[in-house]
């Protein structure tokens, strides 16, 4: 396949790209900008997803899997000199790679449709994009099966959520903007059960983890970086679990306590009978 080369950063094409970075034209065109060769690898992988890809000849010629997977893929890679990678890059050192891809969310009744996920990471008032996209590969690495974005959280597409997400953001179904309330309702009626993690919960991670509350499906809710969960999101709970602190630490940041909420029911499900098999390698 022939590859076209793209010099000016005033062509329509790079232009257009260039728009993407203001969430308003994400919105409206349903499109945005994966960065780096790992989302781009990623992106590609994703049936439907990538639109193109853009890439300088030192990239092109450093990662020939991903211009091998996209052109197979049907996905145009276009070649493009560093000051073309770099307008459309929201980074201060571009990785010389950029895909332009479609929306990847799902609505919130695919959720629990036709199969009921076991572990849901739901962010609900998460506003640093940076958080956001670090609790959404963390879940993917812990195995959850998927990731809700409140109405009231970072939007999904921010270039520093992508870039946190490294490529997670294509792994697994994720929701946005979709009511706290509904999504609770939602889940607890799909059978899962509904923890919050606050730093003053009233149960502590180790002792449901050592009950065996954490052994059946399970959607925890993470909120803001700052204040936390209100009240009236906490009351949504089946319970409000705080992560033990140990040491003299005075708290743990929300990716942090994200993580390890996520991997204690990851290894609670996998150690019990029957549940979350169907991972296990």
């Amino acid at each position: 396949m022939a590859i076209p080369e793209l010099t000016s950063t005033r062509s329509p094409r790079v232009v257009a790209a260039r728009r993407l970075a203001k969430r308003a034209f994400r919105a409206g065109e349903r499109r945005f900008l994966a960065e780096g060769p790992q989302a781009v690898r990623e992106a590609v992988a994703r049936p439907g997803t990538a639109v193109e890809v853009y890439a300088t000849a030192e990239t092109a010629e450093r990662y020939p899997d991903i211009v091998a997977a996209a052109e197979a893929s049907g996905v145009p890679v276009l070649r493009a000199s560093a000051e073309v990678v770099a307008a459309v890059s929201q980074t201060v050192t571009p990785q010389g790679m950029v895909a332009l891809c479609r929306f990847v969310d799902v609505p919130l009744a695919e959720l629990t449709e036709p199969h009921v996920p076991d572990l849901v990471a739901v962010l609900a008032h998460v506003r640093d994009p940076g958080n956001a996209g670090t609790v959404l590969r963390a879940a993917d690495a812990a195995g959850a099966e998927a990731v809700v974005l409140t109405d009231a959280s970072v939007d999904l597409y921010n270039p520093k959520t992508v870039r946190a997400s490294v490529g997670s953001l294509f792994h697994l179904p994720v929701v946005v903007e979709a009511r706290v309330e509904d999504t609770v309702a939602r889940l607890r009626a799909a059978g899962l059960r509904i923890l919050a993690a606050d730093g003053a919960g009233a149960a502590d991670l180790d002792d449901e983890l050592d009950a065996g509350g954490l052994d059946g499906p399970t959607a925890w809710i993470f909120g803001n970086e700052a204040w936390g969960l209100p009240e009236e999101i906490r009351a949504l709970a089946d319970a409000v679990v705080r992560v033990p602190i140990h040491g003299r630490a005075e708290s743990l940041n929300l990716a942090t306590a994200a993580a390890v909420c996520l991997y204690a029911s990851a290894r609670a499900q996998r150690g019990s009978s029957g549940c979350r098999t169907k991972h296990d390698g």
